[in-house]
């Protein structure tokens, strides 16, 4: 080989080194460019959700504790009208998890969410009976019948709202043997026996297992409900709080709600 040539061989070599160092160094730039983009997530979390959203929302809280280490979720559950007025109120939250339009809008109202809520699942209801339904409901015309102990919701509470609409539609009138204040109360007086049927959501039935058995109605369809979600304006970790709000709209969160037999938005 020429001294002409392998002095070109040398200078082509040490052009190669160069332009490896510069994109190493580069790639390691960018790297840390995008490390400090995206901070990890720490802190605790405060979600104010929905009776009926309890079993599915516990599930999801211990996984984004586990997909982010140094987080903690806690949960508030409860009738969406009472969490509403305890965040309209001054209550320390991050997230609003609502069972019902009308009740968000008593946050939104107040623009106490920043941007516009979103609907992430809906739900249906459905009659639940003592198990092996020893009173024969087969329908919601049946729960009028005399001598039959039933619990709604409350008007206020979104499930409440829900029934009543549902029996107008049917020009049916259903005096209960009370009022409960969220979908998880009603559905405790039929698990202890202490009435006949409820009317609650499909998914609080799924939920209680062989404690209850349901029974479908199709005056149901014309009182389904949207459930929205928001992040707080006054939220105090405002990062997690809107991974959390990610993590119940993405696939792995919808998966976990309609296995608990949420309907997709």
């Amino acid at each position: 080989m020429t001294r002409t040539a392998r002095r070109t061989l040398q200078v082509a070599g040490v052009g190669a080194a160069a332009l490896l160092a510069l994109s190493a160094c580069s790639s390691s730039s960018d790297s840390s460019a995008s490390a400090k983009d995206t901070p990890k997530l720490s802190g605790t979390v405060t979600v104010f959700a929905a009776a009926s959203l309890k079993e599915s929302f516990t599930t999801l809280g211990k996984d984004f504790e586990k997909a982010h280490p140094g987080t903690k979720v806690t949960f508030s559950f409860g009738g969406s009208d009472s969490l509403a007025a305890s965040i309209a109120g001054g209550a320390p939250a991050d997230v609003f998890a609502a069972a019902s339009p009308k009740t968000m809008a008593i946050v939104t109202d107040k623009n106490d969410a920043v941007g516009t809520p979103t609907t992430f699942v809906r739900n249906q209801l459905e009659i639940a009976t003592l198990p092996g339904n020893p009173d024969k409901v087969a329908s919601l015309k049946d729960l009028t019948k005399s001598g039959l102990k039933v619990v709604l919701c409350d008007k206020t509470v979104p499930c409440g709202a829900a029934a009543q609409k549902a029996l107008d539609a049917s020009s049916l009138k259903l005096t209960p043997v009370s009022y409960e204040q969220d979908v998880k109360s009603a559905l405790t007086k039929v698990e202890l026996k202490e009435a006949d049927a409820a009317v609650v959501y499909k998914t609080d039935v799924k939920a209680a297992g062989d404690k209850v058995e349901g029974v479908e109605f199709p005056e149901s369809a014309k009182a389904i409900n949207d459930y929205p979600i928001a992040l707080l304006k006054d939220a105090d970790n405002a990062a997690a709080a809107k991974a959390f709000i990610e993590l119940v709209k993405s696939a792995e969160g919808q998966k976990v709600l309609t296995a608990a037999g949420f309907l997709k938005p």
